[in-house]
């Protein structure tokens, strides 16, 4: 193949891809070790096992947590309603709902807003903060002052 088509016929389309920023290179899709913005596996603090995947969004510096998947032992009911929740979320379905609200960055923590615990409809003030370079996050549920709550820690997933 001469340079003159390849000049005119590839050069052209990785320019583009190089523009586009679709080159698809291992850190591509690299999250920020920085950022708790990704989806998660939160860790039952008292069984250890794995319960849901909780995707963590960003909105104008606001992160919002929501439960994109349950993961529930088959002999379990696959679609649960947070029965004990109150208000509006009283009945409706886990899967798919928002349980974190309000989390705004502070320093190196994550501070100023709440957590709702399905299993038992309350809803706690929370702070999160990442660990082991991002990989991990602690998430900690409290009534008045942190010392006064539980944490468990989160498995980065993406």
């Amino acid at each position: 193949m001469n340079k003159l088509l390849i000049n005119k016929l590839l050069l052209p389309l990785l320019l583009t891809a190089v523009a586009s920023g679709t080159l698809l290179t291992p850190t591509a899709f690299a999250q920020d070790p920085n950022s708790a913005v990704g989806l998660w596996k939160n860790i039952d603090d008292h069984t250890g096992k794995p319960k849901a995947l909780i995707r963590i969004s960003d909105v104008n510096g606001v992160l919002n947590g929501k439960i994109e998947k349950l993961l529930r032992d088959p002999s379990e009911d696959q679609n649960p309603k947070c029965i004990k929740c109150e208000g509006e979320l009283k009945d409706q379905p886990i899967l798919g709902m928002t349980i974190i609200t309000g989390m705004q960055k502070d320093g190196g923590e994550y501070n100023g807003g709440k957590i709702l615990d399905p299993d038992n409809g309350k809803v706690y003030k929370s702070k999160m903060s990442l660990q082991d370079n991002g990989q991990k996050l602690d998430v900690r549920g409290y009534i008045g002052v942190p010392m006064l709550g539980r944490t468990q820690t989160w498995l980065r997933q993406e």
